[in-house]
C-alpha cells in the first residue's frame, strides 16, 4: 500500500523511546546533517523543510531555511515549520534537550545514534518505517552492502591487520576510540584501531601515542581538526614507524566521522591505504596527502 495511504507507524529509537506516528512523516527535519543526507542517498530528499546551520555548504540541502546548530536549534523556527517529525543524533550529553523542548508544543521527535555501520543501517531502515519509504530504504541499503562486500572480497585471506591511528584533532591529542563508527571503519578496511579505549573519543598524551606506534596514522581535516600541523612540523612525532615510513594520511572529517551513507567511501579508501597490493581494482577514491 501506498505510504501515503497506510495507518500510523512506529518505531523505537536509541534512546529507547517508542516513537508513534498517525501517518508517515511527510515534513521532516533533521538536527544533524547526516539525516539529510541519508534521505538524499534513498531519493527522499523531497521530505526535508530545514536544515542546521552547518550544512549551509552541502548542494543537495542549501536552499533550505536554516534552524540553528546541531545542539542548539532555534525551537520556535523549527515549530513554526510544523514538522512531522524532528530527528536527532545522539553522542553529547546535552543531545536530547532540544527534543525535550519540541515535545512540549506536541512536535513528534526521534534521537539515534552510530556509532558502527551496522547501527548506520538500523537508522536507515527506521527512517525508512516512520516515512513509509521500507523499500527504499532497503534498496539504499542492500547497494551500501554491496559495496562493502566487494570490499571484503578484494581482502579476503589477507592476514595483515595493520595498526591504525586517528587523530581527530591535534594540538590537545584527541584519538577514536573503539566506540567510534571509524573504529568500524578501520575493521571494515581491513586495519586495528590500536586505540582500546571503548569510548568514542579519547584525550590521550603524546607520550602515550609514541608507545602505542602505529603502523599507520591518519588525521582528519574539517571543523574538529581545521588546520592540522603537518607531521613533518612535529618533531617529536618522528620515531613513529608511521612517519618513518611515510605511512601519515590526511583524511576528510566528513568522509570518516559523520556517520553517513558516504562512509562506505570512507571503507574503499582506507582499504586501499592499508592494502594497495588487494585494492588496485576499482578505486573509488584518492588516498590523502602523505605529510
Amino acid at each position: 500500500m501506498p505510504g501515503a495511504l497506510r495507518a500510523g507507524v512506529a518505531i523505537t529509537d536509541d534512546a529507547g523511546n517508542l516513537v508513534e506516528l498517525n501517518r508517515p512523516a511527510r515534513r521532516v527535519i533533521g538536527l544533524y546533517g547526516v539525516f539529510g543526507e541519508i534521505f538524499h542517498a534513498m531519493g527522499a530528499g523531497e521530505l526535508l523543510v530545514a536544515r542546521t546551520a552547518a550544512d549551509g555548504d552541502d548542494p543537495a540541502l542549501r536552499d533550505l531555511p536554516s534552524v540553528g546548530t546541531h545542539m542548539r536549534p532555534n525551537i520556535e523556527l523549527v515549530v513554526g515549520l510544523q514538522p512531522d517529525l524532528v530527528l536527532q543524533m545522539g553522542g553529547r550529553r546535552k543531545a536530547g534537550e532540544p527534543l525535550t523542548a519540541l515535545e512540549r508544543f506536541g512536535v513528534p521527535t526521534a534521537m539515534f545514534q552510530v556509532r558502527s555501520v551496522e547501527e548506520l543501517f538500523s537508522v536507515i531502515k527506521r527512517l525508512g518505517v516512520l516515512t513509509g519509504m521500507e523499500e527504499k530504504a532497503a534498496s539504499l541499503m542492500q547497494r551500501m552492502r554491496a559495496d562493502l562486500d566487494r570490499v571484503a572480497a578484494r581482502l579476503e585471506g589477507s592476514t595483515s591487520l595493520p595498526e591504525v591511528f586517528f587523530e581527530v584533532r591535534y594540538p590537545n591529542l584527541l584519538a577514536a576510540g573503539q566506540g567510534s563508527v571509524v573504529s568500524d571503519i578501520i575493521r571494515l578496511a581491513g586495519g586495528r584501531n590500536c586505540v582500546a579505549d571503548t569510548r568514542k573519543l579519547v584525550r590521550l598524551s603524546e607520550e602515550k601515542l609514541i608507545d602505542l606506534d602505529p603502523e599507520v596514522y591518519l588525521l582528519q581535516q574539517g571543523a574538529m581538526n581545521p588546520a592540522p600541523v603537518p607531521i613533518a612540523e612535529r618533531t617529536h612525532f618522528r620515531t613513529l614507524q608511521a612517519v618513518r615510513n611515510r605511512a601519515v594520511h590526511v583524511v576528510d572529517e566528513h568522509l570518516f566521522s559523520r556517520p553517513g551513507p558516504h562512509i562506505v567511501k570512507a571503507v574503499e579508501m582506507l582499504a586501499e591505504i592499508l592494502h594497495p597490493e588487494r585494492c588496485k581494482e576499482e578505486r573509488s577514491c584518492a588516498a590523502g596527502d602523505i605529510n
